[in-house]
C-alpha cells in the first residue's frame, strides 16, 4: 500500500506515520568535521608558519653577516633583526654596520665610526629560497646608508689575503637606496672632509669580484640643484678603499646660480668621469645663458669645457683647462680649486689667458655703465684669486700681474671719442681739421696696453700707453668696478710742438713755449689728469705729479 492508499484507508496523512528521515543529521555531522579539519589545517600551518619565521630568522640574520663580512673582509654588527610571514617572508633590519678593517689608526687611536652604517633596510623572498645556497634576492630597499672611506694614514697595516675565500650565502640583484652621504676623511692640514649627499641612488650586483652598475642623484650645495648620473662603482678595494674604481657620466640641470654670492645665472652641465675613489678625472661642459655678476646686472651667455682632476681625498680640484666662450670672447684657465677648512669655502686660484676676446664684453660682464665704455679687441694675462668666505665674488675678487691689450679702440661716448679725435688731429699738427673733426665724430684708430691689479673693487694701473696717430698718451691710476672711482694722471705726447696744435696768433704766442715742453724725442709733453667718472670724465693738465715726470723717456717719438 503506498502513502496516497494508506492515507485514504486511515483518514490520517502519511507524513503522521512516517518516522523523520535521518539523513539531515548524517549531512550536519560531516559538515563539522570538514570545519574541525580546517581549524586543524589552519593551526598546523600557522604553526608551522610560526616555526619556520622563529628558526628562518638567526638563519638569515647569520646569512647577511657572513655575506657582508666575506665581501668586505670586515666584522659586521645588526642590532635589529625581524622575519615575517608576508608575501612570503618579509626581512626588516636596523643598525646595519661594517666595521674598518683596521679598527686602530696611525696615532694609535681607536675608530669609533664604522665603515659603512646603514640605518635601516627591508626585502622579501620565499621559503623556497631559503633553502637555496647562496639565498637569491630580488630587490633591497636601504633607508639611509653612511659611507665612510678612512685616509690612508689610518692604516697601519695590510692584513693577509686569506687562504679561502670566504663564501657569501646572499646574492642580490638590485640595491635601492634613499639618503645617502660619502665621506672622504683626510689629515692634511686646513682640510674638511669631502662630503658627498646621494638623494637616491640604485646599485645593480653582478658579482663580488665585478663592479655594481648604479644610478644615483646627488644633491650639489652650490651651485643648488641635482645631478643625476650613471655608471660604474666598485669592487670593492678592502685593504685600499680609496683605489676603488668607479666611472660614469652626469647631467646637472638647471642649477640657480645665485646660490653663491655675486653672480647669478641658471647653469645646465653635462660629462664623464673616471677613475678610483682618491683621484677621478672629469670631462664635461657647461652652458649659462644668462650668466651675470651682480656689480652689473648685465646677462651673458657663457659656454665653458673643461678637463679637471679631483683629489678625492680633501676635494681639491686641479683644471687644465677650462677653455670659455663669453659673447665674442674666448679665454682659457688652468689652476686650482682648493676646498678650505677655514675659513671654509673654495680657495680659487687660477692662471688666465684671453687670446682673442673683445673689451666691450668685458665691460658688460663688469661694468654697470650701459652700453660699454669701449669697444676693440682685447688680449689679456692675469693671475686670479677668489679667496673663501661669504662675500660677493666680486667684492672679493683679486688680479695680479695682469697685462692686456685693446687694438681698434673706439670709445661709445661722443662727447670722449669726440675729445680723442681732435686730439689726435693736434698731434699731428692740423689745429684747423681738429676743429672740424672734432664735432664731427672723426673715428681715429687706437691702440691700447698697460698692466694692472685688481683687490677690493679697485683696479690699479701702474702703466697705461695709448696710442693713436700723432700721439702717445702714458698714464697711471684706479678707478673702481662700480663706476664711481675714476683718477689718473699722466702726459701726452705729441709728434707736433705746442705751437702747432693751435691756430691763428695762440700759435705765435706759444712759439717761446715749445723748447719747454720738447722732450724726449717728442714734439711735445704735456702732463695731463682725467678724473671724475667713467660717465663724466673731467680733462685737464697737472704739472705738479712727480709720478710722471719719467714717463716716455724710452719710449720711440709718436708718428
Amino acid at each position: 500500500m503506498n502513502d496516497e492508499e494508506r492515507e485514504l484507508a486511515t483518514g490520517s496523512p502519511a507524513s503522521e506515520s512516517t518516522p523523520p528521515p535521518s539523513r539531515p543529521r548524517r549531512r550536519f555531522g560531516w559538515l563539522q568535521w570538514v570545519g574541525i579539519a580546517v581549524v586543524l589545517g589552519l593551526l598546523i600551518f600557522g604553526g608551522a608558519t610560526w616555526w619556520l619565521v622563529r628558526h628562518a630568522e638567526p638563519l638569515m640574520r647569520q646569512r647577511i653577516i657572513d655575506t657582508l663580512s666575506a665581501r668586505f673582509q670586515s666584522p659586521v654588527e645588526l642590532d635589529e633583526f625581524h622575519v615575517t610571514a608576508a608575501k612570503g617572508l618579509g626581512v626588516e633590519g636596523k643598525g646595519l654596520r661594517i666595521m674598518y678593517l683596521i679598527e686602530v689608526n696611525a696615532q694609535g687611536q681607536q675608530r669609533e665610526e664604522p665603515m659603512l652604517a646603514i640605518d635601516e633596510f627591508r626585502f622579501h623572498t620565499t621559503l623556497a629560497n631559503l633553502r637555496k645556497s647562496p639565498m637569491h634576492v630580488g630587490e633591497v630597499y636601504v633607508t639611509g646608508l653612511h659611507l665612510r672611506k678612512p685616509p690612508k694614514e689610518d692604516r697601519k697595516i695590510t692584513p693577509p689575503e686569506p687562504k679561502k675565500p670566504p663564501k657569501e650565502s646572499i646574492v642580490v640583484d638590485r640595491i635601492i637606496v634613499d639618503h645617502a652621504d660619502l665621506v672622504m676623511e683626510t689629515h692634511k692640514e686646513n682640510k674638511e672632509p669631502l662630503e658627498w649627499d646621494i638623494a637616491h641612488m640604485v646599485l645593480v650586483d653582478v658579482g663580488a669580484k665585478r663592479p655594481f652598475d648604479y644610478t644615483a642623484t646627488l644633491v650639489n650645495p652650490k651651485p643648488l640643484g641635482d645631478i643625476a648620473s650613471k655608471g660604474h662603482f666598485g669592487p670593492w678595494n678592502i685593504f685600499v678603499p680609496g683605489d676603488t674604481p668607479l666611472d660614469g657620466v652626469y647631467e646637472f640641470s638647471r642649477a640657480d646660480l645665485s646660490t653663491t654670492k655675486g653672480i647669478a645665472g641658471i647653469l645646465s652641465s653635462k660629462g664623464s668621469f673616471g677613475g678610483t675613489l682618491d683621484n677621478i678625472v672629469a670631462d664635461g661642459e657647461t652652458d649659462t645663458p644668462d650668466f651675470r655678476l651682480d656689480v652689473s646686472e648685465h646677462p651673458v651667455p657663457l659656454h665653458t669645457k673643461y678637463h679637471a682632476i679631483i683629489d678625492g681625498t680633501n676635494g681639491d680640484v686641479l683644471l687644465q683647462p677650462v677653455e670659455a666662450w663669453l659673447l665674442k670672447s674666448y679665454f682659457v684657465c688652468v689652476g686650482h680649486v682648493i676646498n678650505n677648512k677655514n675659513p671654509k669655502g673654495k680657495d680659487i686660484r687660477l692662471d688666465v689667458v684671453m687670446p682673442k676676446a673683445r673689451i666691450e664684453d668685458m665691460l658688460r660682464l663688469g661694468v654697470k655703465t650701459s652700453p660699454p665704455l669701449m669697444t676693440g679687441g682685447f688680449k689679456m694675462k692675469t693671475r686670479l684669486h677668489i679667496p673663501p668666505g661669504d662675500v660677493a665674488i666680486a667684492k672679493k675678487l683679486e688680479l695680479t700681474d695682469g697685462t692686456f691689450e685693446i687694438h681698434g679702440a673706439h670709445f661709445t661716448s661722443d662727447r670722449i671719442q669726440e675729445k680723442i679725435d681732435a686730439l689726435s688731429m693736434r698731434a699731428q699738427g692740423r689745429p684747423k681739421e681738429a676743429n672740424v673733426q672734432g664735432t664731427a665724430g672723426f673715428d681715429t684708430p687706437s691702440d691700447m696696453r698697460g698692466s694692472f691689479q685688481l683687490k677690493n673693487g679697485i683696479i690699479n694701473v701702474p702703466s697705461l700707453r695709448y696710442d693713436m696717430p700723432g700721439a702717445q698718451v702714458l698714464m697711471l691710476g684706479q678707478y673702481s668696478t662700480d663706476g664711481n672711482t675714476f683718477d689718473f694722471v699722466g702726459k701726452v705726447r705729441t709728434k707736433a710742438r705746442i705751437s702747432q696744435m693751435v691756430t691763428g696768433w695762440k700759435g705765435w704766442l706759444l712759439k717761446p713755449a715749445d723748447p719747454f715742453f720738447k722732450k724726449h724725442g717728442a714734439g711735445a709733453e704735456i702732463p695731463v689728469k682725467i678724473n671724475g667718472t667713467k660717465d663724466e670724465p673731467h680733462f685737464g693738465t697737472d704739472f705738479k705729479d712727480d709720478r710722471t715726470k719719467d714717463l716716455g723717456k724710452d719710449l720711440p717719438p709718436p708718428q
